[in-house]
């Protein structure tokens, strides 16, 4: 995390990257015109239960958008909308949150609206994204932790190239419950996934 005398990595200095996917969408900075996708993610129940997003409203998520600028600026978070190419709206997230420079590493986010499904974006993005971050950034190791009992992200973390290391024993509050996480990383040494 930055301290105000910490300056923000050069990566983060210029313009957010916008990164095309094979799939034909592409990750994009988030404008403030996403904010109701941020309200509809809230509401879908698995992104809810998954992500325990805050509620929102369309004020709320204006702001939350404008935060996360200012986090890009200061080098502690980049976070890309999940679009179609154009004006069209978000339809789901992927970013980096906790960028650690001095230690060298950060945690994936992500999340998809159902009518994003199915194309293999999440797969896309977290791999664009890695590869931003080893790249650019300059970061050693990337993490990915989600719930044990949520095998979609465990198969998007796989085939992005974050082999499983472990399983972390009541680390996360959900609704219903402490769940076990599995933890799993990359390195920018790792191979490129297949």
């Amino acid at each position: 995390m930055y301290t105000e005398t910490s300056p923000a990595p050069p990566a983060t200095r210029a313009p957010q990257p916008v990164f095309a996917l094979p799939c034909g969408m592409e990750l994009r900075p988030w404008r403030e015109a996403d904010a109701p996708v941020l309200v509809e993610a809230y509401a879908d129940p698995g992104i809810r239960h998954w992500n325990r997003p805050e509620p929102e409203s369309p004020e709320s998520a204006a702001a939350r958008v404008r935060r996360w600028g200012l986090r890009w600026e200061a080098g502690e978070a980049a976070v890309w909308a999940l679009a179609e190419p154009g004006p069209a709206p978000a339809v789901g997230l992927v970013g980096l949150g906790d960028i650690d420079v001095s230690g060298s590493s950060a945690e994936f986010l992500y999340w998809l609206l159902p009518r994003g499904r199915g194309r293999g974006a999440t797969v896309q993005g977290v791999r664009a994204v890695s590869r931003w971050a080893f790249d650019d950034l300059g970061l050693h190791r990337l993490r990915i932790c989600h719930s044990v009992a949520n095998p979609a992200s465990c198969a998007v973390a796989v085939r992005a190239g974050f082999p499983l290391e472990g399983t972390m024993r009541g680390a996360l509050h959900h609704a219903d419950g402490w769940h076990d996480e599995h933890l799993h990383a990359r390195l920018a040494t790792d191979p490129e996934p297949a």
